[in-house]
């Protein structure tokens, strides 16, 4: 694995504007930048900029090329329960795909009582709340324990800057969203994806926690995945072997995700009213290590390292030339 005086030496060597002039119809995601070919394929850039609570926080060394490695690995997990938005994969940040028509309801998987968001059912639980998604949750539930059964709590998709919404099942039909069929099969579809990650993250000793997916339609009307999998900006992921002892002890889990920056911001504001402070490059540094950590864990492989030694931008426009 990299070491932290690695990624330590790459804090001034992150991606945070993927623009790139020669490609057209440019749209900045709150960590993706995304083009529109001619053609219709897209081309989507992680970049290496760190967003959660609907705001960017900071950029972390060679997050987008976790990101994009990390999905590429589900994406071909999983590719015999659902097909996929991808093409190819021209350069380590980068994807090229099908330009889907998404649809507009993401579909979070929740095997745990947890979270930190405003959508996340462990602070509405906390606060009383026991009907939340179109679930009914007992009294007596504990954060961080596992739930009696695996849920789906699905929100409507914000624009950026503003917030996903909570919603059921049902208020997806009575609203139009989805018809009742289209629900249905992404429930499945989402259900069985997620049984497949738990699955392979176990024999790597990782609990999967919760996930979200986006699901999209493509020229043929197949529903796709599209955006990311599994990925610990998606997904928490936590470590089996110490588990227990944290909940017997009421702490938090340990962590291969993006909750661990929530926490951190969450001990010193209301990240939803107050100024976020700045991030110390030495948490940028610790948060890199656990993504790249997670990326070894579940892949098997090790990480390279594709930035050490030129900015990556200029890496990543010499490697989509082709497409210009």
């Amino acid at each position: 694995m990299i070491d932290n005086d690695t990624i330590g030496a790459q804090i001034g060597n992150v991606l945070t504007d993927a623009t790139i002039a020669e490609l057209p119809n440019h749209y900045k995601g709150k960590v993706r930048d995304t083009y529109v070919l001619d053609d219709g394929r897209m081309v989507i850039i992680a970049t290496d900029r760190q967003s959660a609570f609907d705001k960017n926080l900071a950029a972390v060394p060679f997050k987008g090329q976790v990101l994009t490695q990390t999905a590429r690995f589900w994406f071909e997990a999983t590719s015999d329960i659902c097909p996929n938005h991808v093409i190819e994969y021209p350069d380590p940040n980068v994807v090229v795909c099908k330009n889907l028509d998404m649809l507009p309801v993401e579909m979070v998987v929740r095997d745990y009582m947890t979270g930190s968001t405003n959508t996340s059912i462990w602070p509405m639980y906390r606060d009383g709340a026991r009907q939340m998604y179109g679930v009914t949750f007992p009294d007596g539930l504990v954060k961080n324990q596992k739930l009696p059964a695996t849920i789906l709590t699905p929100t409507t998709k914000a624009a950026q800057g503003e917030h996903d919404a909570p919603v059921s099942p049902a208020e997806i039909v009575e609203q139009g969203l989805l018809s009742q069929e289209r629900w249905d099969e992404l429930a499945e579809l989402s259900l069985a994806v997620f049984a497949r990650g738990r699955e392979l993250a176990a024999k790597r000793g990782l609990i999967l926690v919760d996930t979200k997916f986006e699901f999209g339609l493509d020229e043929n009307g197949t529903v796709c995945l599209a955006d990311e999998i599994l990925t610990p900006d998606s997904s928490r992921f936590w470590l089996q072997e110490s588990y227990a002892q944290k909940l017997a002890t009421g702490e938090n889990p340990d962590g291969l995700d993006k909750e661990f920056l929530r926490l951190w911001v969450n001990a010193r504001c209301d990240p939803y009213k107050d100024p976020i402070p700045e991030i110390p490059d030495d948490t940028l540094v610790e948060f890199a290590g656990r993504y790249i950590r997670l990326y070894e864990t579940v892949t098997g492989l090790d990480f390279t390292a594709e930035a050490s030694d030129s900015q990556v931008l200029e890496r990543i426009r010499s490697n989509l030339s082709g497409y210009f």
